[in-house]
This record gives structure tokens, sequence and C-alpha cells, in this order.
């Protein structure tokens, strides 16, 4: 190899173009940790279940037409690369989104396999996997990859019912990127991401219900004097009923009620959203990466969980202030008792002390990655 040639490395379900700012997280968090593995010897692509960042996607048409040759178009991307990192789409490798999109990662993972190039997988909840079918792709996707990282103590100890411990356990990557934890002026009060995900379909909980919370606990803020204002963290989908038509939705049903004024942020970029957050007193979400951008940039967040990966995550950090949805009787009363009790302390120290334990294990977990490709050795033959 020459001295010149950089590693190339395709991280998987990430695209610094999503709908979703969770993947954009993704995306910015992986390569930067990537980076910091190889002393930025590296050059990093994305690759979502799409197109996105990528020529081609790694969906139904592209595995169809690559399953039965030796030369497909999956198999042609993932030969260009010395290495991928699988960010599992945070919380992706698991049957909770149904079996298509896991299959969709089992075979990526196959493909990888069959190409003898080492696979990694980043810092991600893995599981839970309720059906045979969907055990059955998780073993054999642990067996494949070199390194194996979660982001709780939960997915640790379900991966070792797989028959795989875990390499290692990081917290979520939002805290490898640049932090725009400064000391400003509070632009905004309380910020609200409404997820089109539990607002418009039953999938993930009961949605009439998340619809009737929502509405009572910001009427219940704004009647007690607080501002509030909306802030999707998935925009312009494709798919439509995104965070920006619940928005939509909600303030109409909002000011049919007698609630004025609440307005609705839609940030640009990435940047641009964490320095919403940055500048609000406390952020509500039931997006999980809106709530740990906010950590992330030192501002309180209050989850409103609708799966596995929220308590565990934040628990590991010792973040208590979380609803779970599918056991809180009140959600609304809950949450407005959790932002009284942010306003007369607001966890500042606490915070900073779980974004120093954060960059901590994201830094143990870029250690372990230099370790699976020996880039400076091979460079040098």
């Amino acid at each position: 190899m020459s001295d010149e040639r950089k590693l190339n490395v395709l991280v998987l379900w990430a695209d610094t173009r999503a709908a979703n700012f969770g993947l954009r997280v993704l995306s910015h968090g992986n390569a930067g940790l990537i980076k910091d593995a190889f002393s930025s010897d590296a050059t990093v692509d994305f690759q979502d279940f799409g197109p996105g960042d990528s020529d081609t996607s790694f969906g139904t048409k592209s595995i169809i037409r690559n399953i039965f040759r030796r030369s497909g178009p999956i198999t042609e991307k993932i030969r260009k690369y010395d290495l991928i990192v699988d960010t599992g789409a945070g919380d992706s490798f698991a049957d909770i989104y149904g079996l298509k999109r896991l299959f969709f990662i089992a075979y990526a993972h196959q493909v990888i396999k069959k190409n003898n190039i080492p696979l990694v997988l980043a810092p991600q909840t893995i599981g839970p996997f309720n059906t045979k079918i969907g055990r059955f792709f998780a073993r054999r996707s642990l067996k494949i990859a070199r390194l194996v990282t979660v982001r709780d103590t939960a997915s640790a100890e379900y991966v070792q019912t797989l028959g795989r411990s875990a390499d290692a356990t990081a917290t979520d990557v939002v805290f490898a990127l640049p932090s725009e934890h400064v000391a400003r002026a509070k632009t905004y009060d309380i910020l609200f991401n409404v997820s089109g995900l539990l607002w418009f379909s039953d999938d993930h909980g009961n949605s009439s219900r998340y619809r009737t919370e929502t509405i009572e606990a910001i009427t219940r803020l704004t009647k007690s004097g607080r501002r509030v204002d909306l802030l999707p963290h998935v925009i312009a989908s494709k798919s439509g009923n995104d965070d920006v038509d619940a928005s939509k939705e909600l303030t109409e049903l909002l000011t049919d009620s007698g609630v004025n004024g609440v307005d609705t942020l839609i940030a640009s970029d990435l940047t641009e959203m964490r320095s919403f957050m940055s500048a609000a007193e406390v952020v509500i979400g039931a997006r999980m990466h809106a709530c740990l951008n906010a950590l992330s940039v030192g501002t309180p967040a209050i989850p409103w969980a609708y799966s596995r990966k929220f308590a565990p995550l934040l628990g590991d950090l010792g973040w208590r202030y979380v609803i779970d949805l599918s056991t809180s009787t009140a959600p609304a009363a809950e949450t407005v008792s959790m932002i009284d009790s942010l306003t007369a302390n607001p966890e500042a120290d606490l915070i900073d002390s779980i974004r120093a334990k954060a960059v901590s294990s994201l830094g143990d977990y870029s250690r372990k990655l230099s370790a699976v490709v020996n880039w400076k050795s091979d460079v040098s033959n």
C-alpha cells in the first residue's frame, strides 16, 4: 500500500442529509470517532438504507440485483472499503421496526463477511429480538462483528443471552460532537419535540393518548406562565407524517382549545438544531436524539420514552428525568412536576458530569476501534 493512501471507512445506516436529525448525529458523531481512532488518517463515507449520501441504496431492489451475482451493487460498494462501521441506526438492530429492516442489516453483514472486510458495531442499542428469525439474524451478525459496542448495560446483558459478550460499552455518539455548551442568554424557555412516529401511528404506543397528553402538557405549561415552542427533529420526510406534520396538527388543535402563540422552530442543519437547544431552558421530546442533543449541549431534557432504548442509556449516565409512556399514568402532570423541579435546580453540575462520563466512555471505544485495523502497520508494508 502507498503511504499516501488513507483508510477507507463506510458508516452504515447514517446520512448527513437525513430527514431524521438523529441519523445526522450518528453520521457526524461516528465520523469524528473514526478520525480520532486513526489520527484523521481516514476517509469516511455514509450509507443509509436508501441512497442518501451514497450513490446506491442497500434496500430491496439493490438486494435483488446483488443476491445472485458475484458483483452486484451492494458488493461493489462494500469492496471499496477497508473497514465497515455499523451504527444500527441507533436502535434498529432489533425487530421492533419489523423484520424487513432487520433483514437489510443482516444481509449487509453477510456481504461484508463474504468479502472479508472488518465489521464493527458502533455504540448502539441491541435488541430486543422477540421472534425466532430475529434472534437467528442477531446471533449470526454478532459472530461476524470484530467489535461489538453497546450504548447501555441492558444491551450488554441482552447480547450475552445471544451467545456473545459485548466488547465495549460506550454511550451515544452525540457526545462526540462539538459542543455549543457556552454561557449564553436563554432565548427560549421550553422546546417541545413532538414525534410524528407516535403522533400518527400506534406502532409504538397509543397515538390517541400521546396526542392527548401532549396537548395537556403544553396547555398546563402555558397556563402556568411558561413559553412553549415546538422543535421538530424529523423534517421534510419523503414518507410524510414527520415531526413538522405533527407540529402543524398540534398547533391547530392548541389554537382550537384557546392556546395561542406556540411557534415551530425548523432547523436548517444539525448545528442550528443544537444551537436552538443550547439556548433553551428545557427540552421535552419523544425522539431520543432530541433529548440527547440537548443534554450534550448542557440543556436539561425530559424524554418521553416509548421503547427500551431510553431508560438504560440515560440511567447509565445518571439522568433520572425520564417519563416512561408505557407505564406512566399521567405523563403530562409528571412532566410539569419535573420542570418545576428543574426550574428550582437546573442540574448544571450533573449535566457537566454526564458529559465528562460520556466523553470518557467514547474515548475508550475509539481506542478499541483503532485496534481493529492496524492501519499504521498496514501502510508501511
